[in-house]
């Protein structure tokens, strides 16, 4: 499926800073409309896509890296989460470095594991993971607050990200607590008033 933001409504949404984009889906006959909901403006989320894209040109640069590594990039706000395997510590905290100069990068949370790189069992393990953490999230606490929040699994930990009041945290983290699979949580929340 296709997904189009439609030009006139993507430059309102920009220029007003409205962070409720109206997405449209396209695929073959059928078509469906998403109204997704945001506490980013629709500035910040295409700040944060370009801050993941960049990252990870960065590590596509590096043979080293690009080679010998298996490197995530998730942003949020501004906020970088490096998750994965790479070969040495060194090029864990260059990575780190380089990225924390990426335009509109405002904090890394460098998650990366020095050692070998996952297999491809456990890369399905935590996609069934994630599935489960967003699946229950929204089952417990509604669309409204789930959508708010971003699950990244890898290893068995899950890294919950987001805009939150510190009561919507404490909600969620207990969700994914009860969640098969998971083995640790690590907050990467930015808190509201």
């Amino acid at each position: 499926m296709k997904w189009m933001v439609f030009p006139p409504l993507l430059a309102s949404l920009l220029l007003g800073g409205c962070a409720a984009p109206v997405v449209i889906g396209l695929g073959g006959a059928a078509a469906g409309v998403m109204v997704a909901s945001d506490r980013r403006t629709a500035g910040v989320m295409l700040d944060d896509e370009r801050i993941e894209m960049n990252t990870l040109d960065l590590v596509t640069r590096d043979p080293t890296l690009r080679d010998n590594s298996h490197i995530n990039a998730t942003c949020y706000n501004g906020q970088l989460l490096l998750t994965g395997e790479i070969p040495d510590q060194r090029s864990s905290e260059l990575l780190a470095e380089r990225a924390a100069r990426l335009p509109r990068v405002r904090l890394v949370k460098n998650e990366l594991a020095v050692g070998p790189v996952t297999d491809s069992a456990t890369r399905t393990r935590d996609t069934a993971t994630t599935s489960r953490v967003k699946s229950r999230l929204l089952a417990e606490l509604g669309a409204g607050l789930a959508h708010h929040i971003k699950v990244v699994t890898e290893n068995g930990t899950v890294y919950l990200m987001g805009l939150l009041s510190r009561d919507e945290a404490t909600q969620a983290v207990a969700v994914a607590r009860r969640t098969a699979g998971v083995q640790r949580i690590v907050k990467v929340f930015e808190y509201t008033p």
